[in-house]
């Protein structure tokens, strides 16, 4: 394993070289659910707990005023052979509950009845108001000295090494929400810096919705189901949304993204995020400078195609979590760049005409390049979901010296409003003592009791200043690098309820974009505003919504009102003259495969000289080969991992055909509603409907042998990305040269220039 390159490394998955078809290939596919296989029988001799999965990880095991304790992270998992009550008491039984006879009524002194009973009603939490639907991971962040020249902080110094902790997350749903749904994606980085924690909140667009916090419960109130009924989940295709949004303009630049091919990624592994905010940064000298926060996904940018997004929707609810944890598991480690667009600290506070304190605006990379100041690498899944995911609380005043605030209005209300929010999901105002919150820096804080409370504090005098302590905690200065809280002069003005000027360009960036796209991209947009102005009800609502796209740009308003069935209105301000950025398109260029999922069909009967050969190569190449069959076990020696039954296309990035099987005895509709109306068939349908589906989606599909007769049934060969060959080495070759591009859009030709 080369460990310096851990986005290639995949996990030792073949135990041994096969050097003949026959012999027994185990690959270590990612997924398993415990740490050691399960016996057939109930295991019945005492042991210790299990130790965790290799990829998983934990918060340090430091005390809740930021002290290393030395303990291993796996002493705060259960300890002992045998069941306890809460207080470590061994128990007998805990199967049935103590009764006065067999028959009786159940005493009221058996405590341990009340305390399992009690703790389960208690084991929910209130969910997040936003970005309750969350996955998280551990991991590590790497500066590589460009920062130095800009800012103070020391994590972001030449070799730092920082612990971190990343939740990625849908805005709209429910806990209980699907993954793939068309919605804005969080991507929270919480940084354990040895100068205190430095929380990174952002999004998977560089743009938000409103420009002024107080519109935030607005158009989550817009976005969220609708109060009567509780529909649509997870969802902006209804009526409260685009009412909103149409009427309140300077909503349409997020919305476009949203409508976007960014509103449906492939995986959170392939997704940017911005931290959205313009921030400031100050150097040791006290000069300062005006950044916005980027990360780059290694593997590129890369989303899922709209019918994929609602396959997955009902066939694997959790799609973009498993992705996550199962790279990770397999050793393709995710990675980002995090780059910086660093602008000058003027007190217009504004770049090339644009105003760094709107959210709702970018600065085209084009025109202030990011510059990259380090590298994520996430490399442990989670322990326990509740008490890491759930539990992480982040907070955009969780800032290290060197690292301020601007007077964005949107950020400004997210610094009261986070802290705010953890009172009653976590209890009180302790949160930052529960472990997956615990700095890495010492504390002492004067802050007291409270509930939850787990530090114990010594000493007499949480005040300042003091002398029964002996003065102690005392103030920091520059040498003991305390925070900044940058001395920026505000300017005399009455006070108002009021937006600058500049804010009320609300159309030219979202047309920015707009241009910005590739002909497919704007095909996928035209799309999806069809699709979700066709979920609303009310006419009016329509119509108002294409007056906004008709300001946008005259194309897109005629091609959506087209598939509206309503006349395109003209537009009835100015259509801006844009330069287009190549930079917000995801369309052009080839990524890394790592992680990526190969699913190859293979027939019993058929030839299979060459799937171990092939499987091998998927693995070398950083991938996850998966076996498709008819059944499960093994066939011809080689272990399967999907059968027709249990497999759909949206699992694979492409697919390989090694043979042409004919329909299995579970090949009916009545075992199987996708092997479709009854008929005598040559192939068997579920693989055809599997072949259809990833050419639909426009993913690369290879085979070689009889594995060609499937793409010929199908009526697919020949076209743009499906190929055939005489081996399975050299299909799987051009099928990864075609895997660097993601997708195979040349398939489709766009009618939208």
């Amino acid at each position: 394993m080369d460990s310096s390159k851990p986005a290639q490394v995949v996990k030792d998955v073949v135990e041994a070289a096969v050097e003949k078809v026959g012999e027994a290939l185990t690959p270590d596919v990612p997924g398993a659910p415990g740490s050691a296989p399960p016996s057939l029988e109930e295991p019945t001799a005492p042991h210790g707990p299990l130790p965790p999965k290799d990829e998983q990880g934990a918060p340090d095991t430091r005390t809740p005023t930021g002290a290393e304790t030395g303990v291993p992270k796996i002493a705060k998992g259960q300890q002992g052979a045998y069941l306890t009550t809460a207080n470590g008491a061994r128990l007998r039984d805990t199967d049935h509950s103590l009764k006065a006879g067999p028959r009786g009524p159940v005493l009221l002194q058996d405590h341990h009845l009340r305390e399992k009973i009690m703790h389960f009603d208690h084991e929910r939490i209130p969910e997040r108001v936003v970005h309750a639907r969350g996955a998280g991971a551990h991991g590590v962040f790497v500066a590589n000295g460009a920062a130095e020249k800009v800012t103070r902080a020391g994590f972001l110094k030449k070799g730092r090494e920082t612990p971190v902790f990343v939740r990625f997350s849908t805005v709209l749903g429910s806990r209980g929400s699907a993954d793939t749904v068309r919605d804005t994606r969080g991507f929270a980085t919480k940084f354990y810096t040895d100068e205190g924690t430095f929380d990174l909140v952002g999004n998977n667009m560089p743009v938000f919705f409103i420009q002024d916090a107080i519109k935030f419960p607005d158009i989550i109130h817009a976005g969220k189901p609708h109060p009567d009924r509780e529909i649509p989940q997870a969802q902006s295709a209804h009526d409260t949304f685009w009412d909103f949004v149409s009427l309140h303009t300077e909503a349409q630049h997020h919305t476009i993204w949203n409508m976007s091919d960014r509103g449906i990624p492939r995986s959170y592994r392939t997704m940017e995020g911005f931290g959205v905010h313009t921030f400031r940064m100050v150097d040791d000298a006290g000069a300062t400078v005006l950044v916005k926060f980027h990360w780059k996904p290694k593997l590129g940018v890369h989303s899922l195609e709209w019918e994929e997004a609602q396959l997955i929707n009902g066939i694997d609810p959790d799609f973009h979590r498993r992705d996550l944890y199962d790279a990770i598991e397999a050793g393709a480690y995710p990675e980002w760049e995090l780059g910086i667009q660093v602008f000058p600290d003027t007190p217009e506070e504004t770049f090339a005409g644009i105003d760094l304190l709107d959210p709702t605006k970018i600065v085209p990379e084009e025109l202030a390049p990011v510059q990259p100041i380090g590298t994520l690498t996430l490399n442990r899944t989670p322990r326990n979901f509740f008490a890491e995911t759930e539990q992480v609380a982040f907070h955009l005043g969780h800032l290290p010296p060197g690292i301020d605030v601007t007077n964005d209005p949107l950020l400004q209300g997210r610094l009261f409003s986070y802290l705010d929010t953890q009172l009653t999901r976590l209890g009180g105002p302790n949160f930052t003592q529960i472990p997956i919150n615990r700095p890495h820096a010492d504390a002492n804080d004067m802050l007291r009791d409270g509930f939850h409370q787990h530090a114990v504090h010594a000493g007499v005098a949480p005040y300042r200043p003091n002398s029964l302590d002996g003065g102690n905690p005392f103030p920091a200065g520059d040498k003991e690098h305390a925070f900044v809280d940058v001395p920026v002069t505000v300017a005399e003005a009455p006070k108002v309820r009021a937006a600058p000027a500049s804010f009320d360009d609300h159309y030219s960036q979202v047309r920015l974009f707009w241009a910005s796209m590739s002909p497919v991209e704007k095909e996928h947009i035209v799309r999806a505003y069809t699709f979700e102005l066709g979920k609303c009800y009310h006419q009016a609502i329509k119509e108002r919504q294409l007056q906004c796209l008709a300001n946008i740009d005259p194309v897109l308003c005629e091609q959506v009102a087209t598939g509206l069935g309503l006349p395109a209105p003209q537009p009835t301000v100015p259509l801006a003259e844009v330069q287009p950025s190549p930079a917000l398109s995801q369309v052009g260029r080839e990524w890394p495969a790592d992680g990526r999922m190969v699913g190859i069909v293979v027939d019993a009967d058929g030839d299979l000289d060459d799937v171990g050969e092939v499987q091998r190569a998927v693995f070398a190449a950083g991938m996850v080969p998966l076996l498709i069959a008819a059944h499960g076990g093994t066939v011809g020696g080689l272990p399967v991992q999907r059968t027709f039954a249990t497999a759909r296309s949206v699992e694979f990035d492409a697919v390989l055909l090694a043979g042409a099987p004919a329909p299995a005895p579970d090949a009916s509709p009545a075992r199987d509603a996708k092997a479709g109306a009854p008929g005598a068939r040559a192939v068997d349908p579920r693989v055809s409907l599997l072949v259809e589906e990833a050419w639909r989606h426009a993913k690369a599909i290879g085979a070689w042998g009889t594995g060609a007769e499937v793409l010929q049934q199908a009526g697919v060969a020949g076209s743009p990305g499906v190929v055939t060959g005489g081996s399975g080495a050299e299909v799987l070759e051009s099928v990864q040269r075609l895997m660097a591009a993601h997708r195979v859009w040349e398939r489709f030709p766009a009618s939208v220039a």
